[in-house]
């Protein structure tokens, strides 16, 4: 499968390429997305030479972007042999090929750039499925131009008949392919569900937040243990769960997978069972980085998720981690800020967000260990409502 790039070798010339269109909010917070577009790049192994950005009214059908910033991309990639432009958002399959076909390098979009990372993450069974799965998804409406062959079909004397065209075999196989994966989800899907039928009816409690938020910190801080941490995006893929005691109270947490703006819709589907854990969640602790410039929009999109998944009436603890970065800078009236939220103090945030939030919230800095106690003193006291409400004859745990 040669159209996702090679993360494990030398990292690779990128461009990247980002469109805002009139009458949307996107064109001043366009610069803010190919930041995390790059971060992606990164994080798949690459390096970012220049970014590319174009006000349109819409997409142009042939090419995405205009004529114009076409020939500029065009110039730009063949000066400096730039091997791989990204777009930040999802190509059709021709724009696609007339992209590849005239920049003379290889083109892919967020989507796919996504698919890679989660492929080169992927550690367990379950998990290498899940993004096989969302691959051959994803490939399926653009066979054409992708792969020159898959498999031809042999004739010979007495079964030489019209067969197939090439692309139709391809498409055959894949459809193939893509039926045998979901099988052996299914199959693996049992199997997890075993797993957690096993852990009794111990209290869950489940993290779940934007990817890169600190999730796997705060787990291995509250449970003490060596849960993969990195600051890239998408370091966990598999649900981790571990027991831990509050005094003398056990109880179930879980790391799961973080959440992406535009997140590929063949993943979401794809990952819809590693979020069991979160399904089978009673308290939810959403982990925000407070210090990110966008992290209103990043918990916006984590809810509409969640509702997605049909959870956002689960107990939730808004958790905002990383307050040890958090910069506030005074400006002029003058000024004209189209960032997300408001720039306020965090005295002055802390504020605003307890006043107008109905969850529980807390602020934190993971790494530096700051107002850790306090958390776990109230994750303790909303665990206990709901063990004794399963569990009304346990009172000597308290």
């Amino acid at each position: 499968m040669t159209q996702f790039i090679e993360t494990a070798k030398k990292a690779e010339k990128v461009v990247i390429v980002g469109v805002a269109f009139f009458n949307n909010k996107d064109k001043y917070l366009v610069n803010e997305y190919l930041d995390e577009l790059e971060f992606l790049v990164n994080t798949a192994g690459g390096t970012v030479y220049k970014r590319f950005t174009q006000n349109l009214e819409k997409p142009d059908a042939g090419y995405y972007i205009g004529k114009g910033k076409f020939n500029e991309i065009r110039e730009y990639v063949k000066e400096n042999k730039i091997e791989l432009v990204v777009f930040d958002d999802e190509l059709t399959p021709s724009q696609h090929r007339n992209l590849e076909k005239n920049l003379k390098c290889r083109v892919i979009d967020r989507s796919n750039l996504i698919l890679d990372i989660f492929a080169n993450r992927a550690r367990t069974a379950h998990a290498k499925t899940q993004v096989e799965l969302a691959q051959y998804q994803y490939i399926l409406p653009r066979l054409a131009g992708m792969w020159t062959h898959l498999e031809r079909q042999r004739g010979g004397i007495g079964v030489r008949g019209p067969g197939e065209k090439e692309i139709e075999t391809d498409r055959r196989i894949v459809r193939d392919k893509i039926s045998l994966l979901k099988k052996k989800l299914k199959q693996i899907d049992k199997q997890k569900a075993t797993q957690r039928s096993n852990r009794g009816s111990l209290v869950r409690v489940a993290l779940v937040g934007y990817t890169n938020v600190g999730k796997s910190t705060i787990m291995n801080l509250l449970c003490k243990t060596k849960v993969f941490a990195e600051d890239k995006l998408f370091a966990t893929l598999d649900t981790t769960v571990r027991k831990m005691v509050i005094g003398n109270l056990p109880f179930l947490i879980s790391d799961t997978v973080g959440f992406i703006r535009k997140l590929p819709h063949h993943l979401i589907e794809s990952f819809k069972s590693t979020l069991d854990e979160v399904r089978e969640s009673d308290i939810l602790i959403h982990v925000v980085d407070i210090s990110h410039p966008s992290f209103e929009e990043q918990i916006s999109i984590v809810n509409q998720t969640l509702q997605e998944l049909g959870v956002s009436d689960k107990k939730m603890i808004l958790l905002f981690n990383k307050i040890d970065k958090y910069e506030f800078e005074e400006k002029d009236e003058t000024d004209i800020d189209y960032s997300i939220s408001e720039n306020q103090s965090l005295d002055d945030l802390k504020k605003t967000w307890i006043a107008k939030n109905n969850d529980p919230c807390f602020f934190i800095s993971a790494t530096k260990k700051t107002n850790i106690k306090e958390f776990k003193e109230n994750l303790y006291q909303y665990v206990k409502q709901i063990h004794k409400k399963r569990y009304p004859y346990d009172n000597f745990l308290y």
